[in-house]
């Protein structure tokens, strides 16, 4: 989802932590790491990497290009192929009947028979272009939020789990506890109380 959308879902995050200085350089050299590679034409069936805001197909983060003052802009892009249970059965049935055509047997055995079906699965996966979903995402570095664009279970897991890898920092989800917890200054009994607080259920 982007932020340029007609409609957004957010999820907002403190960073925790620092980066080494100077900071800008240690953001472009750990996106170029962890960037999007490109498995179109590879057998891998998902990729996950950073993307361009601006240019999510062709990603670069040179010259501070994702920065625009202090705020870092840049995406999450998830690529995945899906082929269909009935392409690969058709594929799968017609290797199988030209190899017992080519044999002159009647059956294959199950290895044979698993084998047939690996060898075509990977020749559809280097033949399906993968799909990509894209989520864009604001970091205020110097105030330490961040807003992603997603509020979607899977998107929100991948985004925390390539962050930590690539900066090294934790991200904490801020929802009315964790802004309670961090923000409104709780003595040790007040933090005590609202570690035993319990959601209230709204019904009609």
């Amino acid at each position: 989802m982007g932020l340029l959308s007609s409609s957004v879902s957010i999820t907002c995050y403190k960073v925790d932590g620092t980066l080494e200085d100077p900071f800008m350089d240690t953001v472009e050299k750990k996106l170029k790491q962890n960037m999007i590679m490109e498995i179109d034409d590879d057998v891998s069936e998902k990729a996950i990497g950073w993307t361009s805001m601006e240019n999510p197909y062709q990603p670069k983060f040179e010259g501070s290009s994702f920065c625009i003052g202090t705020y870092l802009v840049f995406a999450l892009r998830i690529d995945q192929k899906s082929i269909p249970a009935k392409v690969l059965k058709k594929f799968y049935v017609l290797e199988m009947l030209k190899m017992l055509s080519e044999t002159g047997r009647k059956y294959l055995n199950n290895t044979e028979k698993r084998m047939v079906k690996d060898r075509i699965y990977s020749t559809l996966l280097r033949r399906y272009p993968a799909t990509p979903k894209i989520y864009d995402l604001i970091w205020n570095y110097e105030g330490s939020f961040l807003w992603f664009f997603s509020n979607q279970k899977s998107a929100n897991e991948e985004f925390e789990t390539l962050f930590s890898k690539t900066f090294q920092l934790s991200l904490i989800r801020l929802f009315p506890y964790t802004i309670a917890d961090l923000n409104a200054g709780l003595s040790d009994s007040q933090r005590e109380q609202l570690n035993k607080l319990s959601p209230t259920q709204f019904s009609e």
